[in-house]
């Protein structure tokens, strides 16, 4: 029912239409690298062979030496530098319940006490085989779209820079990060069946399914609060940027936008804001 309500819930490719301009797509990504999901849907890879220009959120990812320059100005976006340490902001209670997560994962919690806990908590997130698919150097959608667009010799682009997206995740609170650290260490035995069904929601395009299916996995993380926080800082804000980024890319016609699924739906959702802006948007797949 959730789901349901939700505005521009459904579809993960939209056909962008405004009188004067050449048609262009939205479609939502998932930052893995399954190849269920890494295999375009039909109609998708349509529009993607038709398109000159291919859009990603940002092309620092592609540039080992530009991701390197963004650290070494601010090491403290992944790291404590300040004196802090991950094992001391662990609350005693799950202090045992995290180290072992950790430790089955081969990550003692001695070796990642100086990471910051958003980077932890994105390894326990990942189930297995994912982290064996991108140990081998598989690709996550994005960069294949990427790299595939490089190949067929279109014009690449982008809608943020990493550091933007780094801020947009350090501006959340230190107790909001160490909360979701424990509560992904508590569902390590769950995670493969949680990233399957997220799989299993993308594919389907039914994306206004994934908020409810996170309160129903995390019902403790920091309440209606908790998610409305992450929902403004890594989403909503984020939405408003990339869609205005898009406009000028969008003027010029025959592009295909790849962004994060989650970035499409609600009144917030790109979808929306760029009806806002005068644009038609419409359904494909």
């Amino acid at each position: 029912a959730e789901a349901a309500a939700e505005p521009n819930g459904r579809g993960l490719l939209w056909r962008i239409e405004k009188e004067g301009l050449e048609p262009s797509f939205l479609f939502g990504t998932m930052h893995v690298t399954d190849p269920r999901v890494t295999t375009l849907p039909p109609e998708a890879g349509r529009a993607f062979d038709r398109a000159d220009t291919v859009v990603i959120e940002t092309l620092d990812m592609l540039d080992d030496a530009r991701m390197t320059a963004v650290l070494l100005e601010a090491p403290d976006l992944m790291m404590f530098t300040d004196g802090r340490s991950l094992d001391a902001l662990i609350p005693e209670p799950d202090r045992a319940m995290v180290e072992a997560a950790l430790d089955k994962r081969g990550l003692p919690l001695s070796t990642v006490k100086k990471t910051k806990p958003w980077i932890v908590s994105a390894l326990l997130a990942l189930p297995p085989c994912e982290l064996a698919r991108e140990s081998a150097g598989l690709p996550v959608l994005d960069l294949k779209l990427a790299a595939d667009a490089k190949k067929a010799g279109k014009a690449l682009e982008g809608l943020e820079t990493a550091r933007e997206q780094f801020d947009a995740i350090t501006s959340l609170s230190m107790e909001f990060h160490i909360e979701g650290l424990v509560e992904t260490a508590r569902l390590e035995d769950r995670i493969e069946d949680i990233s399957e069904t997220m799989i299993l929601i993308y594919r389907s395009g039914e994306l206004g399914l994934f908020w409810p299916f996170f309160k129903a996995v995390f019902p403790d993380s920091g309440a209606d609060e908790g998610y409305s926080a992450f929902q403004h800082a890594l989403i909503t804000v984020r939405n408003r940027t990339m869609a205005e980024r898009a406009v000028p890319i969008l003027e010029r016609g025959n592009a295909v936008v790849a962004v994060g699924a989650l970035h499409l739906p609600g009144k917030d959702g790109i979808v929306a804001l760029l009806q806002n802006m005068g644009y038609s948007l419409t359904t494909v797949e």
